[in-house]
């Protein structure tokens, strides 16, 4: 698994006009290419009237796959450049599309490079932007001593604790990057004379927005 990368959890949308021709950007999040087809779909029904639907999207951690569409445009002057945009802001998971309504002064190969990037990037102006970090999510068991050395440690590390159950002993989920796991536990081992029990639960992807842990497989 790579160590981070960067997704649209909230998509948005962002508007130019050049010389009257009007771009209008709508970006989502996708997970499958059938989630970006079903999104293109969409979007040539809403602006059925415009004059092009062009888009572009990237798929999978390591941008697997790409792919993007001029939709009538000259040849390499709206989708390419759009995806070359999502690839330089390093997004993973990234459906875009540009829609233009023709004003009636042509705008040249170049103006029309432009045009389009600078559709979409007043776009991901408006958008949520997470970037993922791998981390490892702990469940570890501890007595009632234990868990305010725990908690103490915790917040002097910054970590992201999930949930804590209180029954005969105190149990915590809570998620680790690799920078941290093994200061974190070493550290906990000897505060609670060994007392604590960790359980490796899974390896996934966490983020954090307005204060609260987010996590994605």
């Amino acid at each position: 698994m790579n160590g981070c990368y960067k997704i649209i959890y909230r998509g948005g949308e962002g508007e130019i006009t050049e010389k009257r021709s009007r771009f209008i950007a709508t970006i989502r999040p996708i997970s499958t290419e059938e989630e970006a087809l079903a999104f293109l779909e969409e979007m040539k029904k809403k602006y059925w009237d415009a004059s092009h639907n062009c888009s572009a999207y990237v798929l999978g951690k390591n941008q697997e796959l790409v792919r993007c569409s001029d939709d009538g445009e000259p040849s390499q002057t709206a989708g390419r450049p759009m995806l070359e945009v999502l690839l330089k802001e390093e997004l993973h998971n990234t459906c875009a599309v540009v829609t233009r309504y023709f004003g009636g002064t042509l705008l040249g190969t170049g103006g029309l490079v432009r045009a389009y990037q600078s559709a979409l990037k007043s776009g991901l102006k408006n958008c949520t932007i997470l970037t993922l970090q791998l981390g490892k999510k702990y469940t570890i068991s501890t007595d009632y001593t234990g868990i305010g050395k725990l908690t103490y440690l915790a917040n002097q590390m910054e970590l992201s604790i999930l949930a804590t159950e209180y029954t005969h002993q105190v149990t915590t989920s809570l998620i680790l990057s690799p920078e941290q796991e093994k200061r974190f536990l070493d550290k906990l081992t000897e505060a609670t004379a060994g007392r604590s029990v960790f359980t490796l639960e899974e390896e996934l992807y966490f983020s954090k927005l307005d204060g609260k842990t987010l996590l994605f497989p």
